[in-house]
């Protein structure tokens, strides 16, 4: 059996957290997924491309509700008045559009039918499970684990100004316009992920408190990596899509 790495054996200062933390996101993030690789490096084909909208969107239109689910969880009004900017970013407000939508232009941008795309009927099986795992994660854990979940919108940022660039040169059929989901999030993710930080500093005050929050960081990286891991499987490599699942060449 192999070490675990993000085994820690003491108290850690805050720094010493937050670098722990780090540590999981430069190990197990899914930018370092061979399909988030090939997406970067223009090697996806529009299908594959196609597959990896749809599929992304069942976890998108998820946000909002495991957000509500935290901030129900809080009797701290400051806390939820906090929290709930996350609902508003993503479902929008009259008037003003949302990620959800603005995900949902990426994915016409691409091609597919919006209305497919709404019903999740053609998302992978192990893209649903992933998600519902996401959800029973926040609902079933303590609500230092859930708001520790959120942290991987530490790495985001620097993911999303690597990815949108990187797309722009190497796919000709995609626009700025197609990727506006992602300019909001370089200011949302890292404003969010500060306060959520924030949050685990002040209430990780036990050993098993701290390794709580790191393994639920752990967690949400295996979640979105297993997303991955199921689009490569499907439409890469050794390419067997489910029954039922989206094909390209239908």
């Amino acid at each position: 059996m192999t070490e675990n790495r993000h085994q820690i054996s003491g108290l850690l200062t805050p720094d010493g957290l937050e670098q722990a933390l780090r540590a999981v996101g430069e190990e197990r993030y899914h930018v370092h997924h061979p399909f988030h690789k090939m997406m970067n490096a223009g090697e996806l084909t529009k299908p594959q491309m196609q597959a990896w909208a749809l599929n992304r969107y069942c976890y998108q239109s998820v946000i909002p509700k495991k957000d509500a689910i935290i901030l129900s969880r809080s009797d701290d009004p400051a806390f939820r008045r906090e929290w709930r900017k996350r609902i508003i970013d993503h479902d929008g407000e009259e008037g003003s559009a949302g990620g959800i939508e603005r995900w949902l232009r990426l994915a016409e941008g691409l091609g597919l039918s919006r209305q497919d795309v709404l019903s999740r009927k053609l998302a992978l099986p192990a893209t649903r499970f992933a998600v519902g795992a996401y959800v029973d994660l926040v609902s079933g854990s303590t609500l230092l684990v859930a708001v520790a979940s959120s942290l991987t919108e530490l790495f985001s940022g620097l993911a999303i100004s690597q990815r949108v660039p990187a797309m722009l040169e190497r796919y000709d059929y995609i626009t700025e316009d197609t990727l506006a989901y992602f300019k909001p999030r370089l200011h949302q993710a890292p404003r969010d992920a500060e306060y959520a930080l924030s949050l685990v500093h002040e209430w990780a005050d036990t050993v098993e408190k701290q390794q709580a929050a790191i393994d639920a960081l752990i967690t949400k990286c295996d979640i979105l990596w297993a997303q991955l891991d199921a689009l490569y499987h499907a439409y890469v490599t050794p390419g067997h899509i489910p029954p039922g699942a989206f094909r390209p060449e239908a």
